[in-house]
This record gives C-alpha cells, structure tokens and sequence, in this order.
C-alpha cells in the first residue's frame, strides 16, 4: 500500500498530530476541517452561514490539492454543536453539490476544536 500525503496552503494546516488527507490509490480521506482561515488559522468571524460556507470551501481546497474536488465526496461527516443547525447545511450544501449527493452523516456533539460549531471530514475516489 503506497500513502500520499496530500498538503495545500489553500486549506488550513493541520493543528494537531494529523495531515489534512491522505491518498492511497483512488481514495482520499479528508480529515476534519473547521472554519478556520487558511491566512490566520483564526475562526471566520460571522454567522453560522459564514462559518458552514468556509468549512466547504476549506474541504473543496484540500480535495482539489489532491486533483479532485467536491464532487468526488462520496461520504461526508457533518459535525455540529447545534443539530438545530442542520437545516442550514442542508441548504448550503445543495450550493456546493448537486445530484447525485454524497452519502453522509450528521452528528450532534458536545464541542468542537477551538470553539467551533462545524466540522466536516470526507472520503473521495478519484477517477
């Protein structure tokens, strides 16, 4: 099994003991990104629309660094402080993909790295 770590400047780096994906043949696990700043690594100051809109653009980044992009997601994890929150992603997300949509999941968790309210991780296959 051969890994390729994937690594962009467009996304956030890795603030812990992780890469920001991992490639092995196809597939590429995405690790979890919040709505950090690639630039300042500090939260994007804004509502929730704001903070959902950077964690998809900070995942599209690392999916394009590794020559795919959104539309390669075939699993997407949703992690939120707030499950009333939900609806919201629903509706940004159908601006970010269109049919036929990833499998996902949603989770309702207690916190967050660095007080964030969203996280999302992804698998992707590349053609």
């Amino acid at each position: 099994m051969s890994k390729q770590i994937i690594r962009t400047d467009q996304a956030p780096r890795a603030i812990g003991t992780y890469s920001q994906a991992v490639r092995v043949d196809r597939t590429v696990y995405l690790s979890g990104q919040i709505p950090l700043v690639p630039e300042t690594m500090e939260l994007i100051e804004g509502d929730m629309s704001a903070q959902i809109r950077r964690v998809f653009d900070n995942l599209r980044a690392v999916a394009q660094a590794a020559g795919g992009d959104l539309s390669d997601i075939v699993k997407l994890n949703v992690f939120l402080t707030d499950l009333n929150d939900f609806a919201l992603v629903n509706q940004i997300m159908a601006e970010y993909f269109q049919e036929p949509y990833p499998a996902r999941a949603a989770l309702g968790v207690a916190a967050l790295p660095k007080g964030s309210a969203v996280e999302m991780d992804a698998i992707l296959v590349l053609e």
